[in-house]
């Protein structure tokens, strides 16, 4: 190439390369109109984490079901839901969340959104647990969740305590109401004291027949909305129901409980589901607890396998006689490594949040 035609061409040469597609340019002005080729890196927002474990007071705590949205996708469903129990529990606070993501929806994404919404209000952030289920009972629907409050004001909604029911399973939907109507006699609460209900269904084809027993069974919960009908997996799986539910009574007069988020557990063996365990107890320490403190567990397996492996573990960490635990293998957990996840609640003797 000829001197003619060098310069120019390296000229171009140089303003593509400082001006590539895709790729914003470095230079900037000062306000001297100084050039300087190379600013400071600005850091992204740092993402919003949520507490491990929460702790609130027992007489307080109320529970709600978010009603079911089919406007939009998950992002505005899920705030829609957070938007309706953060107005139902105001000026309470929310402490603990449980949200059932259906289908194929992104259930990475909950944790996300739940921080900012709370940070977004200047709102002390919830304990979160996130299970994918199979399917809700309207279509279109991509999540529903679960809020445990602190009620403010003198009121106290429990002033004896609370009885937690775990899901048992039963041959149909009518039978695992009846079975935790019956078990929630057996623990001398009424009917009127069941506060909420949570049904674990083969097929959501189930949902009308169960939803109409327990609302017959549980009048309270009904006239609250905080009856809750979940497939578990994506593909109908028979008609075996298990409902649990939590109600006013004597069996949990701690005066404050902790409730901690969902631990997950990554790979089938029985050290990796260990560890678990391990981190979860670690959650409790700071609070002066541990597994023998734990009022009632919740076990969320991926699959047959590590469901069968949580016998032995249940039985060397949590306290003797075990504690109330629900057991429930769902469809997959926000890590698509995850095998299964846990979280418990326990009496609290300490205070303060472990983040």
């Amino acid at each position: 190439m000829s001197r003619r035609f060098l310069f120019p061409a390296l000229i171009l040469a140089l303003g593509a390369a400082s001006y590539a597609p895709g790729q914003a340019s470095s230079r900037t002005k000062s306000a001297k109109g100084e050039v300087d080729l190379d600013p400071p890196t600005q850091a992204l927002p740092a993402e919003i984490d949520l507490p491990t474990a929460v702790t609130a007071e027992t007489a307080r705590l109320a529970f709600r079901v978010s009603p079911l949205s089919t406007k939009g996708l998950l992002l505005e469903q899920t705030r829609d839901a957070l938007k309706s129990l953060e107005q139902a529990s105001h000026p309470g606070r929310i402490v603990k969340l449980r949200a059932f993501v259906a289908g194929s929806a992104d259930s990475r994404r909950v944790r996300q959104i739940v921080a900012e919404f709370f940070a977004g209000k200047k709102q002390a952030l919830p304990a979160l647990t996130t299970v994918q289920a199979g399917d809700l009972t309207k279509d279109g629907a991509q999540v529903i969740m679960e809020s445990v409050s602190e009620e403010s004001g003198k009121r106290l909604t429990n002033p004896h305590g609370l009885i937690f029911l775990p899901a048992t399973v039963a041959a149909d939907a009518k039978s695992a109401v009846e079975k935790l109507a019956s078990a929630a006699a057996q623990a001398h609460a009424a009917p009127a004291d069941v506060l909420e209900v949570t049904c674990f269904l083969g097929s959501i084809g189930d949902a009308p027949e169960a939803a109409a027993a327990a609302a017959r069974a549980f009048p309270a919960a009904a006239r609250n909305g905080s009856i809750d009908m979940i497939q578990r997996l994506r593909a109908p799986s028979g008609p075996a129901t298990a409902c649990e539910g939590v109600a006013r009574g004597s069996s949990v007069t701690a005066a404050k409980l902790i409730f901690t988020g969902a631990q997950m557990a990554f790979g089938q063996t029985e050290t990796d589901l260990r560890l678990a365990f391990t981190r979860l107890e670690k959650t409790l320490e700071p609070f002066g607890a541990s597994y023998h403190d734990v009022v009632f567990a919740g076990f969320y397996p991926a699959g047959r396998a590590a469901q069968e492996r949580l016998a032995p573990l249940t039985a060397q960490f949590l306290a003797h006689p075990a504690p109330p635990a629900t057991t429930v293998v769902f469809e997959g957990l926000p890590s698509p490594d995850a095998s299964m996840s846990l979280e418990v609640i326990a009496a609290a003797k300490g205070e303060g949040v472990r983040n």
